[in-house]
């Protein structure tokens, strides 16, 4: 099933209607991964029987399964966080971390994309996502971005691609606007799963703390990730091949979407610090 909200899940309405569409498939349980208690109301209203997740926003009379969401479980990664729901619930994973591959069938297609994009095998991918969709206060400045990959393209004769949805056409703009090399544009020209495979043929991934951040983490790719507002002790790759540059501001992590000051986490990180962490991945 899809949520579709926007769309016909959207308010009061297509929360009923949800429901009723849950309702007729007869689920026996719901994990609720998702803190909030319009999740709770929901899989109460669809009558699933067997309904578990964390207690938060005082939902926990709504589950017939809730764990308490102690202090220190909100500190630790979202993944460790999961996990500690998981095992109070009598389900401990068998292995921890986070695991992408493109299947066998998905060759054929990343040959197509290379060649429509013309992107070399020869010549070492490094994509760059300068995008973030929770909003600006986590996107570092574009002409940094630029200045990165002018460096990468001119000593390591790295060929960048700039990732991203639609919705980040101005921030890839923005970075190609300031960069002296051609980069490959592509905000909105490829679906997930063709995203995933560009991504996966990079020998380095540099990036804002986002959705394809984690995405090149899960495949292995070498991630720079770039955090400012927000907490990469929760948020951050869970791979080993990953450098975390972290902006040096007292004010960090805010978790807010507009910086309402000066930008100070963002700016504090240099375009040294990136590439820096860049070339040491490069090396590695």
């Amino acid at each position: 099933m899809i949520y579709k909200r926007p769309g016909v899940h959207a308010g009061i309405k297509g929360l009923i209607r949800l429901a009723g569409e849950l309702r007729a498939r007869r689920f026996d349980a719901a994990i609720l991964l998702q803190n909030a208690i319009e999740a709770a109301i929901l899989t109460f209203m669809a009558g699933i029987p067997v309904r578990a997740g964390y207690d938060s926003d005082a939902r926990g009379w709504l589950l017939t399964h809730a764990v308490h969401r102690t202090r220190a479980v909100r500190k630790v990664h979202q993944i460790n966080y999961y996990r500690a729901m998981l095992c109070a619930l009598g389900c401990e994973p068998a292995e921890m971390g986070m695991l992408l591959r493109p299947g066998k069938d998905d060759h054929e297609l990343a040959e197509r994309l290379m060649k429509n994009f013309g992107l070399e095998k020869d010549r070492m991918l490094v994509g760059i996502a300068p995008g973030a969709a929770y909003g600006p206060a986590k996107q570092w400045l574009p002409d940094r971005f630029a200045a990165v990959a002018d460096r990468l393209s001119s000593e390591s004769d790295a060929r960048i691609l700039l990732f991203g949805s639609a919705g980040d056409c101005d921030s890839i703009q923005d970075v190609q606007r300031f960069s002296s090399f051609p980069l490959v544009d592509l905000s909105g020209k490829t679906s997930l799963r063709e995203a995933i495979i560009l991504i996966s043929s990079c020998g380095l991934f540099i990036s804002n703390d986002s959705g394809l951040m984690h995405v090149a983490g899960a495949l292995g790719v070498p991630t720079v990730a770039i955090f400012g507002s927000t907490n990469p002790v929760t948020t951050s790759p869970y791979g080993e091949k990953t450098i975390l540059v972290k902006g040096r501001a007292d004010c960090s992590p805010c978790l807010k979407k507009v910086c309402p000051t000066d930008f100070r986490c963002m700016k504090s990180i240099s375009v040294d610090d990136v590439y820096n962490a860049a070339k040491t991945l490069i090396k590695s």
